[in-house]
């Protein structure tokens, strides 16, 4: 019996490939063993991205927490221990866009917890 090549399915995965290799420069766009390094790689990177990502804004809401918290004479780590003892469960995001957006509801907030 001759052997079977499947043609079909290894065509149609090195065109999945090379089509995420779209808009690489050089021969990572269109030699499909460069091409498929450079894509595993970029895989890679994204899934990392995405856990540095949350990394990232939770430091950026901390940073200005603190910065509105220091503006009513408190330190983030003083501001955080009242709230948490006085039972508010606001999370750092919703805190972080109060303290930028909404700067006398983060006061009200001081307010309750001094």
């Amino acid at each position: 019996m001759p052997r079977s090549s499947n043609a079909v399915a290894s065509r149609t995965r090195r065109k999945k490939v090379l089509k995420m290799a779209k808009g690489y420069f050089g021969a990572r766009k269109n030699v499909y063993t460069v091409a498929k390094n450079a894509v595993e790689k970029g895989l890679t990177y994204a899934y990392i991205g995405r856990k540095l990502k949350k990394r990232q804004f939770r430091s950026l809401w901390i940073m200005r927490i603190n910065a509105a918290a220091r503006q009513h004479g408190m330190s983030y780590s003083v501001f955080m221990g009242k709230l948490s003892k006085s039972g508010i469960e606001l999370n750092r995001k919703v805190l972080a866009d109060l303290a930028m957006n909404h700067p006398e509801a983060f006061k009200a907030v001081v307010d309750q917890i001094k």
